[in-house]
């Protein structure tokens, strides 16, 4: 017995196997998207092998949906004949790719999931084992189905306590990125648990995987349980996890966190909000595959409800997928968000990485509920981007500064 990803791996290949060891595995999955799909297209091509199964190969149009340039034009194209020509029908165009896949139930409880994309680890807030590739591996995955993994040491997050009103994922994700380090857990896997994460929802724990590649883990991972699978069905599974076996433990007093905020220019550079209210901003981003999902916007709406937002900072609100807007239509949220001001915009990664739905200009500073804020992430490289959770974004959309949302509800 072992750490999750140990027992993952085991069970696929049918002999135990620990941290170090270097394994070829199957996978059940593999994705690519708009960018990285045609330089996989290529790899595979280059193999002159046949497409090992059409059912389980995954595209998805998002970093650049619609096209807004003829060369985003060309990578799509490419992608739709290569699917016509090998008959693959999972294509799709309704969103972020990390959730179509969990709205698809593409990524499983007890899976191992690869992606060209770098956030693939959200899929093991499902308790996969879920990680990125580049193009090449994937284009040798489309061909053979397995592709190479060295397992990974095991970091454990261990969650005490319940987050105090206000307090979500993501402050949390920020806070432990912050103790530890954007490289902290460099091909690791990030193994999410304790007494806060048990009580989350399937949308906060895919957060905190999200998340966990932006401090350089392999995979973040969630022990799947009656939460998991009440989410996505199938049959429980037992893994049996062992907690001997851990790199390294770090311990989070849940109740004594505050909302946080990642301050330009990196993710590590975490700050209690309190130490940045009241910076002025131009626009507040609510959306990524971080904190697009419909609980997401459930917060912001209820912020938002019955109010405007500043009108000097621009606020744009991006549904992760049709399925999530769709939703959100149904709740009254989307109309919540227009009569507030905010700008509703198709599904799709939006301006998080600065191609499309708006980007910031030189000197502007942007609140984002995304993952990076690196310069040059969301447009001009001397923007300045902050990261925070959507209550925080929401609050601070109508504030037109950073603001804590506890301030904003004793004013109210």
């Amino acid at each position: 017995m072992g750490t999750i990803t140990e027992e993952l791996f085991s069970r696929r290949l049918g002999r135990p196997v620990h941290a170090g060891d270097t394994v070829i595995a199957e996978v059940d999955v593999a994705m690519a998207h708009d960018v990285t799909g045609p330089l996989a297209i290529e790899a595979f091509r280059s193999l002159d092998l046949p497409l090992w199964d059409a059912t389980r190969i995954v595209f998805n149009f998002d970093h650049v949906m619609p096209a807004n340039t003829v060369a985003a034009a060309e990578l799509h194209r490419v992608i739709r004949e290569f699917c016509v020509e090998h008959s693959i029908t999972n294509l799709f165009a309704e969103g972020i790719c990390h959730q179509v896949m969990v709205d698809r139930r593409l990524a499983r409880p007890g899976g191992i999931v690869v992606g060209a994309d770098s956030h693939s680890t959200t899929y093991g807030g499902l308790g996969c084992f879920a990680t990125g590739l580049g193009s090449t591996d994937i284009g040798v995955v489309f061909a053979t189905g397995k592709t190479w993994f060295r397992i990974p040491e095991t970091v454990r997050i261990e969650v005490r306590g319940a987050l105090p009103h206000g307090v979500y994922a993501k402050d949390l994700a920020l806070h432990v990125i912050a103790q530890m380090g954007a490289d902290g857990a460099d091909y690791c896997a990030v193994e999410w648990g304790g007494d806060a994460v048990a009580a989350m929802s399937v949308d906060e724990r895919l957060t905190l995987c999200n998340l966990s590649t932006d401090f350089g883990a392999k995979t973040g991972i969630v022990e799947p349980d009656a939460v998991t699978f009440a989410h996505s069905g199938g049959e429980p599974i037992d893994l049996h996890p062992i907690r001997a076996g851990y790199a390294q433990t770090l311990v989070v007093d849940a109740e004594r966190l505050r909302p946080q905020v990642a301050v330009h220019p990196s993710i590590d550079n975490v700050h209690d909000i309190d130490d940045v209210s009241g910076t002025p901003l131009d626009e507040v981003f609510i959306g990524s595959c971080t904190n697009g999902r419909l609980s997401d916007l459930a917060i912001a709406a209820s912020i938002l409800s019955g109010r405007t937002v500043h009108p000097t900072t621009r606020t744009i609100v991006v549904p992760a997928s049709r399925g999530v807007y769709l939703e959100a239509l149904s709740a009254g949220y989307i109309e919540i968000f227009a009569r507030a001001g905010a700008l509703v915009l198709n599904p799709g990664c939006g301006p998080c990485l600065g191609r499309q739905h708006g980007v910031v200009g030189p000197g502007e500073r942007v609140l984002s509920t995304s993952n990076r804020n690196y310069p040059g992430r969301m447009g001009s490289p001397d923007a300045q981007i902050f990261l925070a959770s959507p209550a925080v974004a929401a609050a601070s959309a109508l504030a037109g500064a950073i603001t804590d949302p506890a301030a904003l509800a004793a004013v109210a």
